[in-house]
């Protein structure tokens, strides 16, 4: 026997992006919150699991009603990850429960909430898309390709288990090889993407080749780093 002690095991860190949405109320706030309460009503999981930062920069410390905000958005499921715009030292919000600030995060543009939630429809391993993705919205195809005949908006995220097409621009996120398909990929006639995923290894906007920026491109995954090749 060896008197080698054993390897200590390897730990293994990995990045992971999320998009976190900004949710900004405004006086009076009655009537605000009625305002949601009828979004919800049109896309009911449209907060579903997201991180929501609630802005307080429209509201000051004398708006009535302020105090019971925060709660009244945990009650209709709204997950606040964190607070701006505000002050805790305003007497209205002196009992909330304030989460650890946010810095260094990068705005993409107003989006609007989507009337419904449209899952994709049932039908063969490819995904056709006919008009572009909007900022909001969310396509999940994890069963083959996804091929969009238009572009992918800032704000807007595509998954799919296979490979991913964008014949126009892709400037929000495309995650493709979801569930271990490493040999994915990711094809656009023009790349402004805010972050680009295969098989669980991801890039953001900062990360990506510069040279590539709002040219055809396809990014492919070598190894465990993602390659962006000039696509004719």
């Amino acid at each position: 026997m060896s008197g080698k002690p054993p390897s200590p095991p390897r730990i293994r860190l990995s990045g992971r992006s999320f998009l976190a949405l900004t949710l900004t109320p405004e006086a009076p706030l009655e009537d605000w919150l009625q305002a949601l309460d009828q979004q919800l009503a049109r896309s009911a999981g449209f907060f579903a699991g997201k991180p929501i930062i609630l802005d307080l920069s429209l509201l000051d410390e004398h708006t009535p009603n302020l105090t019971y905000l925060k709660s009244a958005l945990e009650e209709r499921g709204v997950r606040i990850i964190g607070i701006e715009g505000g002050n805790r030292a305003w007497p209205a919000v002196a009992d909330w429960d304030w989460p650890e600030s946010f810095v260094g995060g990068r705005a993409s543009g107003e989006m609007e909430a989507p009337e419904e939630d449209v899952p994709p429809p049932p039908g063969p391993s490819t995904l056709l898309l006919e008009e572009p993705v909007r900022s909001g919205q969310h396509i999940v195809w994890p069963d083959g390709d996804v091929v969009i005949l238009g572009s992918v908006a800032s704000g807007a995220e595509v998954s799919a288990g296979g490979s991913i097409h964008v014949y126009g621009a892709l400037r929000g996120r495309a995650i493709a090889g979801i569930g271990g398909h490493a040999n994915a990929r990711i094809f656009t006639r023009h790349l402004e993407a805010e972050l680009v995923a295969i098989d669980g290894f991801y890039a953001t906007a900062e990360e990506m080749d510069a040279e590539r920026n709002g040219k055809p491109t396809q990014v492919i995954l070598a190894g465990e780093t993602l390659t962006f090749v000039p696509m004719a």
